[in-house]
């Protein structure tokens, strides 16, 4: 087993995910079959409680791991599928190490950082990076790592010297250490400066790791006389220092170090030269040529909770992105804070509410994601009922879809108290209530979690076209709530479709309106699979009815049109700007590097 760690320096959101991504994505257009681990220092046991706006979104695997966002990155790069230990978490680790401690499994010594930390950080990765993760049965032949944060994170400091001693352990020509940092340039100065990268090179060599290679970040490709001075004072050789400069999307990363060799640089020093091809990245070129040419809109109007951070909702705009691509749409994202839709707002801040209904009326199409707590549901309701009564293309995600049930229950069956028991237990219609198997007093990983199968009982709806009328698909949940089995016979009389269960039948997985243009809720989350050249099915019907082309993505004869079953090989992706939803720069959204798609 070959492994390639990717840390970083000087400050954080550089671009490590991106660069460890692209880094497997070149190493497998090579030829080689690529695994990864994401190594995050905090000491929460997974992302699970995690805020959005503290980390990002929490992205879901199919083993029902709760997950840093990077490692969507990673199965998006690489379409493979990761598991809850290709995570690694500072908790993870001492949970595993003190566990042993109590079984006495250390032989009644003294339990330190050194070495039974080290050592158990050690053996973890190694354990992990031979477990498959491309469908075949053999290990892959490098393992790309992540190590999270900052060189000289206080948090960071046991990983840093387990990898030390594990580039010992594993030999010379099976370690290569890959630094990314930052090369500002100053505006008073017009000078692209070293000094950051230099006191980041001069740190991780005290710390006892030696980089191999320079992955360094900026605004405009490298000089010569900076990549010169880079490798004199880091002492890595200079056709080892790679620039990566802001791009006007993400596809073109991979492309970036394939021009300038960065798989000969990584094969030498894991001596894969005599195995390594000449990297085939065909599709990754098309995508990069054509990510111009998409200039008609289409615009989705995302109403949620955490529209301030973009990051909060990074694997559903991936979705979309994929599904506009493939409609050969240029998308465009309009951010709804749904506080402001509600009437309390416009007695408070009328300006507010007049601007986000403005938005809301102004869109082709509206997506409600996943959410949890009872700030801004009353929004999300309102959205719905905007998006039903004037048959708009909707889409509804997890809590999106329950919002869906309580508003049909209210406006179509009059039950004007309609609610889920999270927001109101006292409620007299409970359309939504807690799962019997959830934990009420913890937390961390007790929700309906990881794959699960989805049946369709409807065999002519939307949604069953959509994923190409099989029998059952497999999603990802992430939830603890669900719709009340006593409540779905009614709400079926009055028009409301459940076109999928689970095995028992007696889950509510997908919803629809039958006479709606495109109405669809799903207790499921479709953005964790979607993939550049393989859309999510229902995120593809959002943006194909926000477009007028449903039709044509529901007729198999001309299926192959779009993305689902061909792959990217003829896809476009727009790479325009991409700003933060309140107008300023957001260097921290895509980890540092421009998305390709437009939101405001």
């Amino acid at each position: 087993m070959k492994y390639v760690l990717v840390t970083g320096g000087v400050v954080s959101g550089l671009g490590k995910g991106v660069t460890a991504s692209s880094i497997g994505v070149l190493l497998k257009a090579c030829g080689l079959r690529v695994t990864s681990i994401k190594i995050d220092p905090y000491l929460n046991t997974d992302a699970g409680t995690m805020s959005p706006f503290e980390h990002g979104e929490v992205f879901v695997l199919d083993d029902g791991g709760e997950v840093d966002l990077d490692l969507g990155n990673y199965e998006r790069f690489l379409d493979i599928k990761l598991t809850r230990d290709n995570n690694i978490t500072t908790g993870k680790i001492y949970q595993h190490v003190i566990a042993k401690e109590r079984k006495g499994d250390y032989l009644g010594k003294t339990v330190q950082v050194v070495p039974h930390v080290t050592d158990a950080i050690q053996d973890w990765i190694e354990r992990v990076a031979v477990i498959p993760v491309d469908g075949e049965e053999d290990p892959a032949d490098v393992c790309v790592i992540e190590l999270g944060g900052t060189i000289g994170d206080i948090e960071s400091a046991p990983f840093i010297e387990a990898l030390g001693q594990f580039s010992y352990r594993v030999g010379p020509g099976n370690f290569c250490l890959v630094h990314v940092s930052l090369v500002p340039v100053l505006n008073v100065v017009g000078e692209q400066k070293t000094k950051p990268t230099q006191h980041s090179v001069k740190g991780l060599r005290g710390l006892g790791l030696t980089p191999d290679i320079l992955a360094c970040r900026s605004t405009k490709p490298l000089e010569d006389n900076v990549k010169e001075k880079l490798a004199q004072f880091c002492h890595v050789p200079l056709e080892y220092i790679f620039t990566l400069y802001d791009v006007p999307n993400i596809w073109r990363i991979p492309l970036l170090l394939k021009d300038q060799k960065a798989h000969l640089a990584i094969s030498k020093v894991l001596n894969l030269a005599s195995i390594l091809n000449e990297p085939s990245l065909g599709e990754w070129t098309s995508r990069a040529e054509l990510c111009d040419n998409l200039h008609v809109p289409v615009r989705i109007a995302v109403v949620g909770k955490y529209t301030g951070l973009s990051d909060a909702y990074l694997s559903v705009l991936k979705a979309l992105l994929h599904a506009s691509v493939a409609c050969r749409k240029k998308l465009v994202v309009d951010w709804v804070p749904a506080c402001d839709l509600e009437k309390e707002t416009e007695k408070e801040n009328p300006d507010a509410y007049k601007a986000a209904w403005k938005l809301l009326k102004g869109v082709d199409g509206i997506l409600v994601p996943g959410g949890f707590g009872d700030r801004g549901v009353e929004g999300k309701i309102l959205a719905a009922k905007y998006a039903r009564e004037n048959k708009i293309p909707f889409l509804g995600i997890c809590l999106g879809m329950q919002i869906a049930v309580i508003e049909f229950a209210r406006s179509v069956l009059s039950l004007q108290d309609a609610n889920s028991t999270e927001f109101n237990h006292e409620t007299k219609h409970p359309c939504i209530i807690f799962m019997p198997e959830g934990s009420k007093t913890h937390m961390g990983g007790t929700m309906r979690l990881g794959s699960r199968k989805s049946i369709f009982n409807v065999k002519d709806s939307k949604s069953a076209k959509l994923y190409e009328n099989k029998s059952f698909v497999d999603e990802r949940h992430r939830h603890r709530y669900e719709v009340n089995p006593d409540m779905v016979e009614r709400l079926e009389k009055a028009g409301l479709s459940f076109a999928a269960k689970d095995e028992t039948g007696k889950r509510m997985e997908i919803i629809e309106l039958p006479n709606h243009p495109f109405f669809i809720g799903a207790q499921f989350h479709p953005e964790f699979k979607s993939r550049p050249g393989k859309a999510s099915p229902l995120f593809l019907g959002l943006i194909a009815a926000s477009c007028g082309e449903l039709d044509t993505v529901l007729n198999p004869a001309s299926a192959h049109q779009h993305s689902i079953s061909n792959g990217p090989t003829n896809i476009f992706i727009n790479g325009t700007s991409k700003k933060s939803p309140n107008g300023l720069a957001d260097v921290r959204y895509n980890n540092g590097y421009c998305n390709g798609l437009y939101t405001r």
